[in-house]
């Protein structure tokens, strides 16, 4: 009688361990829902889903398309040429050869550099105003170019100084 108790006793506390063992396991997964889990192969299927799909959604919107494709590098390309043509051929060589404009260019130069540091600072400025993800990215070229600008600013400030 006492091995039949001991036996009934024994099979009740293993029923009670798995009951509340169970139940913690579920408490766990409702409470910490776990990612699947993906080799490298398939997070690399994931991503490129997922940039295939941002790929796709900017092209389906044509103003969005119009800006990036032409709006935006077009401008870009037209200020780059137009300050190339400026500070590197017209002030240096073509002015001082017709005679005119002797000395000015140290002048355009230090009006150039300032009008380009305030549109970079006017730009970084946006691009935190935006909470824009690649902001700090942005900010350090910024401050590079400007750091840069600033030393131009400088010898054309000595240049006319002296």
């Amino acid at each position: 009688w006492r091995d039949r108790y001991q036996a009934q006793h024994l099979l009740q506390e293993v029923k009670e361990a798995e009951v509340s063992a169970d139940l913690s396991d579920l408490s766990k997964s409702r409470m910490l829902p776990q990612p699947p889990k993906r080799g490298l192969a398939e997070e690399l299927i994931h991503l490129g889903a997922q940039l295939r799909r941002a790929f796709l959604s900017k092209l389906r919107n044509r103003m969005n398309l119009a800006t990036t494709l032409l709006e935006a590098p077009a401008l870009a390309i037209l200020v780059a040429t137009v300050r190339c043509l400026l500070m590197y051929i017209v002030f240096p060589f073509v002015l001082p050869a017709l005679g005119i404009a002797t000395g000015v260019g140290p002048a355009i130069g230090l009006a150039i550099g300032i009008a380009a540091i305030a549109a970079i600072i006017m730009s970084v400025r946006r691009f935190w105003r935006a909470d824009h993800s690649k902001r700090w990215h942005y900010t350090i070229v910024g401050a590079f170019v400007v750091a840069f600008l600033l030393v131009l600013v400088v010898g054309d400030i000595i240049d006319l100084t002296s």
